[in-house]
């Protein structure tokens, strides 16, 4: 099994498409917990059904190693700070990046597929 983490939108559009992910390890950081369940539109019954979902994935908190990992990589590349935790919990935890933001996804120093490249 391979080792992935979903960005937040992929998590938004397998939600939204109805996707069910392939058997692996998926993990995903505390920002994309953080992005989903703080959204301001958001309904009771929404945030249980996202919540139940983020109960399937390995949350990977900012530890030691991710926050330096971080620190490296907002020194060295143009990354918002939460794109930066993100890659940093991808990379400490030798994970793919699954996302679709345009800016992830020509990153060269990481493995970063689309959603739809998965499923």
């Amino acid at each position: 099994m391979n080792n992935y983490l979903l960005d937040t939108n992929s998590i938004i559009y397998a939600l939204n498409g109805g996707l069910k992910l392939p058997k692996n390890n998926y993990f995903v950081s505390i920002i994309t917990e953080i992005e989903l369940l703080s959204y301001h539109k958001l309904h009771k019954d929404e945030e249980k059904i996202i919540k139940d979902i983020l109960a399937n994935f390995i949350n990977i908190t900012i530890s030691q190693e991710v926050k330096n990992k971080t620190i490296e990589i907002r020194k060295n590349k143009n990354l918002k700070l939460p794109d930066s935790i993100i890659v940093a919990s991808a990379i400490v935890q030798n994970a793919i990046l699954i996302t679709s933001d345009k800016k992830l996804l020509n990153l060269d120093f990481l493995d970063v597929i689309e959603l739809k490249d998965l499923v």
